[in-house]
C-alpha cells in the first residue's frame, strides 16, 4: 500500500511486532475473537511478521524435519494487545496490514474491518474512531481445505504439479501446495508487516514516478496525491533528485481543482543504470520536501532511489532480446527462492549476502517466478543498488484462472496495481510477465488453442502493466511463442532439453533456443555441510526414502531429477551410476556434484557464443528450499554447490570458454562486456600424460568493448593438429586442451579446459597437489594452491571459511591463488584439498 513512500517524516509508524498468540481451531469451529477467547484453546506466542508454520518452529513445536503437518485444514487465530499512540490534533491513524495468507478476518476491539480472501494484497483502513487505550486485534485465517470443498466448475485444463487444481480460484502462492519439489509449508499468517500509521498534517498518496532518457538527459515524470489534513497544512511541494554533489530541483504544481500534483525533473549528462556486469548501477535519491505555513519545519517525504535506463525487447524474426541503454545484453541468472519458505521472510544481512552471491557468479538477471510470492522492497532496493535485472512475473502459475469471474478479476488488478506501484521508477525492472507456463500448460493438456492465451494475461494485466510502467516489456507467459509455447525456436521457453529431457549436450545448440525463461534443472548435490542439514545428516544415502522426499520431481512421473544427474554424470564420466553408488557412495557425490554444473557451463558456453541465437538463459533455481539435493546452485543455508563454482566462471563479463566443432577443430570463444578495450594474451597448451606439454601456443588480442570474438584454435599452431581428435589418425597426441587469458598485467582473466574424450573419470595416486597460506588476519586467509600433474575440479574445504573460487582445473606446473574468507568465529585453521581426479589431496594449515 505505500508504493514508493519509504518514510514521511511527522507520520509516525508504529509496527505491531510484538506480542503476538496464536491459536489453532477446527475449520469454521468459531466465527468471532469473543467466541475464541472464551474457549479453552492454547495460544502459544508467534512472530509478525510471519507464517503458522514458522511460529510453530520457533516454539519447537514444528519442524521441516518432522512429520509433515498440512497448514490448510485448520482455522488458525492471532491476537495482540497494544496501546494506542498519542493522538496528535488533527492526526489520522491507519491500520494497515501488508499481507495476509491467504482467507482472513481482521477485528479491533471486537469490530470487523476487513475481509481478505487474496494474499498478495495489502490493506489498510482508518481506525482513529475505534481505538481506546487498551486495545485488541485478532485476525482469523480460515482453513484452506475447508474453502476449496466447495463445488466450483471443473478446469479445461489440470496442472499436474498442483495438488488441488480449485487452487486456482484463491490469489495464494503454490509453495507448500506443490509436492513434487515444494516443502510442506504451505503460508498461513501475516506473512507481512502489520503496523499504524499516524498521519499528521497532509496525507501523501498515489505515488506515480517514471524515470527515462531523453539522449544524454534524465527526465523524471512525479505526480502525487497530497491532501491537507487541516486547513491551510499545505503550501509549497518541491521534488529533489540527488547524486553525490548532484542535486536537481523542481516544484510540483498543482494539476486540477484536485489535490494531484506533478513535475518534471530534468538531469543533464545524466549518470545511466547498467546492469553491472555491463558498468555502473547509478542511482539518485527522490524525495519531496512540503512547506506547511504553521509549522517550522518542512514534511520531508523520502521515495526512495530510481535510475535512467531505457530497456527494449527485440522480438524480431522470433527473437527475445533485450537492450538496455540500446546496447544488447545476454541475460543469465537463476530463478529466485524465497531464503527462508517457512516465514517467507529474509533480513537484510541474508538478503546483502544472496545478492552478492549472485553478483560474484556474474549473473545479472533474477526471476522471480508465479509459483512464488512477490519479494520485498528490501529485495528490490538491493536488486536495483547491485545492478540486477528482474523479471517480474505476477504470481500465477500453470492454471485456469477464472479471469472471466468479475470478483477474481478485480481483485487480480487490485493486486497487480499494488505491485507495479512499488516497481514504478525502479531501474532494476526489465521484463513484467503476465503468469509462469500457463499458455504452455494449456498447450501440453491438449486444450484447444483458443484457450492458451486467457484474456487476463493477453489484455488485462498487458494494459494494466502498460500504464503503470510504460518504459518496461510486457510479456504475457514465461514461455510464449512458436507454434507451441514450449517450442525453443522462437520467443521464450522453459528449456529442459538438456535436464530433464536427457537430451545430449549438442542440442543447446541444435535446439536454437532464443531466451529460456527458465531451463537446465539438476537434482544439484551439496556440499558434505549441505547434507549434514538433512536428517540423517552426512551418513545419508541417495536411495534412502528420506534423501528421495527432498529430490525434485514431476508429480505422476515414474523419474525424478536425481536420475537426470545421474544420466549426465554417465554421458560426461562414462561411469555406471548405479553400480558406482553400490560400491563406492563417497565417489559418486564427488562426480555427481561435478557433472550437473560441468553440464551447466557447457551449455551456456553454447549460448553465449557470438553466433548463437540465444540471448539468455535462467537457471531453475538458484537457491534450494530446504536441505537436500534440490534443484538450486545454492544449498538452503546459502552454501555454493559444485553447480554454483562451475558456473560462474562461465558467466563472468570477462570469459573465456571453448567449443567442439568437430572437423572444425576446438575454437575459442572470448567475451568482453565492459566499456573497455581489454588488452590480453590468449595461450593454449597441450598437455598428455597428465603433465607433458604436447604442444603450446600463443596470440595478443585486444578485446573490443562489449563484444565477443571466436577463434579457431588451429590458427595458432603452424602444423596440423587434431585438437578435437575428430579424424582419428592415429592416437590422440593430447587428453586435455588448456586455453588461458591473461591481462597485461598476467592477471588471470579466464581458464578453460576441452577433453577429446572427455574429462578424467578415475583416480590417481596423487597429481603433487600442495597448498599453502601466504597470509592471514582476523577476516580473510590468502592461499596458493600448486599441482605437479592435471588437476580436474579441485576443491579446498576449510570449516568455518568460504573461498573466493573453488572446483577450478589447474594445469601442470601452475598455481592459483584465492582468498578464504572467514564466516564462523568458531571455524578451524586446519582444511583439505582434493582435486577430483587424485586419491591423495593436501592438508591445509592457516597459519597466523
Amino acid at each position: 500500500m505505500r508504493g514508493r513512500i519509504c518514510s514521511v517524516s511527522g507520520h509516525d509508524r508504529t509496527a505491531l511486532a510484538a506480542g503476538w498468540r496464536l491459536a489453532d481451531t477446527d475449520a469454521a469451529a468459531y466465527s468471532s475473537p469473543a467466541e475464541v477467547l472464551a474457549a479453552s484453546v492454547e495460544w502459544v506466542p508467534a512472530t509478525v511478521p510471519g507464517t503458522v508454520a514458522d511460529a510453530l518452529r520457533a516454539a519447537q513445536r514444528w519442524s521441516l524435519d518432522a512429520a509433515p503437518r498440512r497448514f490448510d485444514e485448520r482455522d488458525f487465530w492471532y491476537r495482540c494487545e497494544f496501546a494506542a499512540p498519542h493522538a496528535a490534533a488533527g492526526a489520522e491513524t491507519w491500520l494497515c496490514c501488508d499481507g495476509l495468507a491467504t482467507l482472513a478476518d481482521v477485528w479491533l476491539n471486537d469490530v470487523h474491518l476487513i475481509a481478505s480472501d487474496n494474499m498478495f494484497v495489502a490493506h489498510r483502513i482508518r481506525v482513529d474512531a475505534l481505538l481506546t487505550e487498551a486495545n485488541t486485534l485478532c485476525i482469523r485465517f480460515r482453513s484452506l481445505d475447508h474453502e476449496l470443498k466447495a463445488r466450483r466448475p471443473r478446469p479445461r485444463w489440470r496442472a499436474p504439479m498442483v495438488e488441488n487444481q480449485q487452487l486456482r480460484f484463491v490469489r495464494t502462492t503454490l509453495l507448500g501446495r506443490t509436492p513434487g519439489w515444494s516443502p510442506p509449508a504451505a503460508p498461513v499468517g501475516p506473512w507481512r508487516a502489520i503496523w499504524l500509521e499516524q498521519r499528521r498534517d497532509i496525507a501523501i498518496e498515489d505515488v506515480a514516478i517514471r524515470a527515462r532518457l531523453d539522449g544524454d538527459e534524465g527526465l523524471l515524470e512525479l505526480a502525487c496525491d497530497a491532501t491537507p489534513l487541516v486547513p491551510g497544512a499545505l503550501e509549497t511541494i518541491t521534488a529533489t533528485l540527488s547524486r553525490a554533489a548532484e542535486r536537481h530541483v523542481a516544484t510540483l504544481r498543482r494539476t486540477g481543482d484536485g489535490t494531484r500534483f506533478a513535475a518534471t525533473l530534468r538531469v543533464p549528462r545524466v549518470a545511466r543504470w547498467w546492469p553491472h556486469t555491463h558498468g555502473e548501477p547509478a542511482l539518485y535519491q527522490l524525495e519531496l520536501e512540503i512547506a506547511r505555513p504553521r509549522a517550522a519545519a518542512a514534511l520531508r517525504v523520502d521515495l526512495g532511489k530510481v535510475g535512467f535506463r531505457t530497456v527494449a525487447l527485440d522480438t524480431a524474426n522470433g527473437a527475445f532480446g533485450l537492450a538496455v541503454n540500446g546496447l544488447p545484453v545476454f541475460c543469465r541468472g537463476a530463478c529466485w527462492t524465497p531464503l527462508d519458505v517457512v516465514s517467507l521472510g529474509a533480513g537484510a544481512a541474508a538478503l546483502a549476502a544472496a545478492l552478492d552471491q549472485v553478483c560474484a557468479a556474474g549473473m545479472n538477471m533474477l526471476r522471480v517466478c508465479g509459483p512464488m510470492v512477490y519479494e520485498s522492497d528490501a529485495f528490490l532496493d538491493a536488486c536495483d543498488a547491485r545492478g540486477i535485472l528482474l523479471w517480474q512475473d505476477f504470481m500465477f502459475a500453470n492454471m485456469d484462472y477464472p479471469g472471466d469471474d468479475p470478483a477474481f478479476a478485480a481483485s487480480a488488478v487490485l493486486e497487480c496495481r499494488q505491485l507495479l506501484a512499488r516497481l514504478q521508477g525502479r531501474p532494476s525492472l526489465a521484463v513484467l510477465c503476465g503468469n509462469s507456463e500457463v499458455e504452455q500448460q494449456a498447450a501440453m493438456a491438449a486444450a484447444p488453442r483458443d484457450r492458451w492465451q486467457p484474456a487476463l494475461f493477453h489484455d488485462t494485466l498487458a494494459k494494466l502493466a502498460r500504464a503503470q510502467c510504460p518504459d518496461v516489456p510486457y510479456w504475457p507467459s514465461s514461455a510464449h511463442g512458436g507454434a507451441f509455447p514450449h517450442s525453443p525456436g522462437e520467443g521464450t521457453v522453459s528449456y529442459y532439453g538438456v535436464g530433464a529431457y536427457l537430451r545430449p549436450l549438442e542440442d543447446a545448440r541444435r535446439a536454437e533456443v532464443r531466451f529460456a525463461s527458465e531451463c537446465l534443472g539438476f537434482a544439484n548435490i551439496p556440499e558434505p555441510s549441505g547434507l549434514a542439514d538433512m536428517p540423517g545428516g552426512e551418513t545419508l544415502r541417495v536411495h534412502h526414502a528420506i534423501w528421495k522426499a527432498r529430490s525434485p520431481r514431476d508429480l505422476g512421473a515414474g523419474w525424478d531429477f536425481d536420475d537426470v544427474r545421474d544420466h549426465y554424470l554417465q554421458r560426461l564420466y562414462g561411469v555406471d551410476p548405479a553400480a558406482l553408488r553400490h560400491a563406492d557412495h563417497e565417489r559418486y557425490l564427488e562426480l555427481g556434484r561435478v557433472a550437473t554444473g560441468a553440464v551447466m557451463a557447457a551449455t551456456f558456453a553454447e549460448w553465449r557464443r557470438a553466433r548463437s541465437t540465444c540471448r539468455g538463459g535462467l537457471v531453475f533455481f538458484l537457491r534450494d528450499l530446504w536441505a537436500g539435493a534440490g534443484w538450486g546452485l545454492v544449498d538452503a543455508a546459502g552454501t555454493a554447490k559444485a553447480a554454483y563454482w562451475l558456473l560462474r566462471r562461465a558467466l563472468q563479463p570477462i570469459a573465456l570458454q571453448l567449443s567442439d566443432e568437430g572437423g572444425g577443430g576446438i575454437h575459442v570463444h572470448a567475451h568482453n562486456e565492459g566499456a573497455l578495450h581489454v588488452n590480453a594474451l590468449l595461450r593454449l597448451d597441450l598437455y598428455r600424460h597428465g603433465e607433458v606439454t604436447v604442444a603450446s601456443a600463443e596470440r595478443a588480442l585486444v578485446l573490443a568493448p562489449r563484444a565477443s570474438v571466436e577463434i579457431p584454435a588451429a590458427a595458432l599452431f603452424d602444423g596440423f593438429l587434431d585438437l578435437s581428435y575428430a579424424y582419428r589418425f592415429g592416437s590422440p597426441s593430447h587428453e586435455v586442451l588448456v586455453a588461458t587469458l591473461r591481462g597485461e598485467d598476467a592477471t588471470l582473466l579466464g581458464r578453460a579446459s576441452h577433453f577429446p574424450f572427455g574429462p578424467p573419470a578415475g583416480r590417481e595416486p596423487n597429481v603433487g597437489l600442495a597448498a599453502e597460506c601466504t597470509a592471514r588476519d582476523a577476516s580473510h586467509a590468502t592461499v596458493v594452491v600448486r599441482t605437479r600433474r592435471y588437476a580436474h575440479a579441485v576443491c579446498v574445504r576449510v570449516p568455518g571459511y568460504l573461498p573466493s573460487d573453488n572446483y577450478f582445473d589447474l594445469p601442470p606446473g601452475q598455481s592459483h591463488a584465492l582468498t578464504l574468507l572467514r564466516t564462523s568465529a568458531t571455524g578451524t585453521t586446519r582444511g583439505l584439498v582434493r582435486a577430483l581426479n587424485a586419491e591423495a589431496g593436501c592438508r591445509l594449515e592457516l597459519h597466523a
